[in-house]
């Protein structure tokens, strides 16, 4: 019979690149879909949320100044460490969703996937949504996509993994930075896939994961005022009409998903500016 104690795991918060506690010392309990305890995590603060927006903001620049191949790379470089830990991404899919082994494989193989999907449009998105416009007189006229820069994204609360793939990936494949918060039942998947990326050569500060309760943090998020956008995935419609317009305060875009369209260009343009470039033709 063993006489050891179980070492209960406590997740702690990405930010910066770095895996701190909440400022706040506070944690709480996750459980299985059948309510069993699988982990501790850090219950986030207002202040954890303003200091992931810091990170996110100078980090966005870097990221940005990156060529779209090496863009695409990194992204490339989370589906290969995705792919050799897929099993315990089933395991805990199966567990925090309360769904069979088989499903919770599905579900990760589409994630993965997925992340290949996104890590391909970067060096393309600016053929689709870029444009070379006549004008009257000797000059080059030239629409080019640019990214919106700090994207807030509140996680999908029932899909744990797969949505959450969609709802950061696509920000970040075409220049911007994220702070995301995770599903407050369900964070463990989404945890997970932060760790890795503080491993795949994103810049520190580039993706940011927040866990603890999503009425206490989503307001920051939604009301700062160097937050560019908005991901209102995880949250119902009386509450997301509070968000938009806590968010409208400082003229964010907003996005409130058909989730049926997840990864249709309509993610891919959501947090996406136009500028405009002229040049002169000859000498």
């Amino acid at each position: 019979m063993s006489d050891r104690l179980d070492v209960r795991k406590t997740y702690k918060l990405l930010i910066g690149g770095a895996f701190p506690r909440s400022e706040s010392g506070r944690s709480y309990e996750v459980t299985s879909a059948d309510g069993a305890f699988l982990a501790n995590a850090a219950q986030g603060s207002r202040k954890d949320v303003r200091d992931a927006v810091v990170a996110a903001r100078g980090a966005q620049s870097a990221w940005w100044a990156q060529s779209a191949y090496n863009r695409g790379q990194v992204i490339y470089r989370l589906a290969e460490m995705a792919e050799s830990r897929r099993d315990e991404l089933r395991e805990h899919v199966a567990l925090a969703e309360g769904v069979k082994a088989k499903d919770a494989k599905a579900t990760v193989a589409r994630s993965i996937d997925r992340i290949v999907w996104y890590a391909g449009w970067t060096d393309k998105i600016a053929q689709i949504l870029g444009s070379s416009n006549p004008v009257a007189g000797p000059y080059f006229n030239f629409s080019v996509p640019v990214p919106s820069g700090v994207v807030g994204v509140i996680a999908d609360q029932d899909s744990s993994l797969e949505a959450f793939v969609d709802s950061v990936l696509a920000p970040i494949a075409v220049g911007n930075s994220v702070v995301v918060l995770a599903s407050e039942r369900r964070p463990t998947p989404s945890i997970l896939v932060s760790e890795m990326t503080a491993t795949a050569d994103f810049p520190r500060g580039v993706v940011n994961v927040l866990t603890g309760f999503t009425g206490e943090l989503a307001p920051t998020l939604a009301g700062h005022e160097d937050v560019d956008g908005l991901d209102l995935a995880g949250v119902d419609d009386a509450f997301g009409d509070d968000l938009a317009a806590l968010a409208a305060g400082s003229i964010k875009r907003v996005l409130r998903p058909d989730h049926a369209r997840e990864t249709s260009l309509l993610r891919l343009r959501a947090f996406v500016e136009t500028s405009t470039v002229w040049h002169t033709i000859g000498q």
